[in-house]
């Protein structure tokens, strides 16, 4: 069985596929989505979306926060940035991850950025090259 996942972002539709299974990244760890799941409104975080296209096989992005809702067998995903893996280069993200870690901590904003960058990054790596 499967359901309707779009994918959403400010600038465009990033994917509108019927699909069989979503692994999100919700704010507090992954969610698995499956046909006929109950209703569910999560915020997202940044991190991995895997989703299995039946005849197509996985496609993986880079999820960077907004939220996702469930209802009716249709995933909608509203984010902010979803960068397809494919588009990931292993050598930049070993790069922002060393510039990352690097960044200095000045206050408790300049903290959580820095956590952020270094989520992000480290993302990328397990992303880069996966189709």
């Amino acid at each position: 069985m499967s359901f309707k996942c779009v994918i959403v972002t400010p600038e465009q539709q990033v994917l509108d596929e019927t699909v069989t299974e979503a692994i999100i990244p919700a704010h507090d760890g992954l969610i698995g989505i499956e046909t006929n799941r109950a209703p569910l409104l999560v915020k997202l975080g940044i991190g991995q979306l895997r989703v299995d296209i039946a005849s197509k096989g996985s496609k993986h992005f880079l999820i960077e926060g907004g939220v996702a809702q469930m209802k009716d067998n249709l995933l909608t995903i509203l984010t902010q940035k979803a960068v397809p893996a494919t588009e990931i280069d292993a050598q930049s993200a070993k790069a922002e991850l060393a510039e990352a870690q690097a960044r200095r901590i000045t206050d408790e904003k300049s903290f959580e950025d820095r956590q952020a960058a270094i989520q992000r990054s480290m993302t990328k790596q397990q992303l880069a090259g996966k189709s």
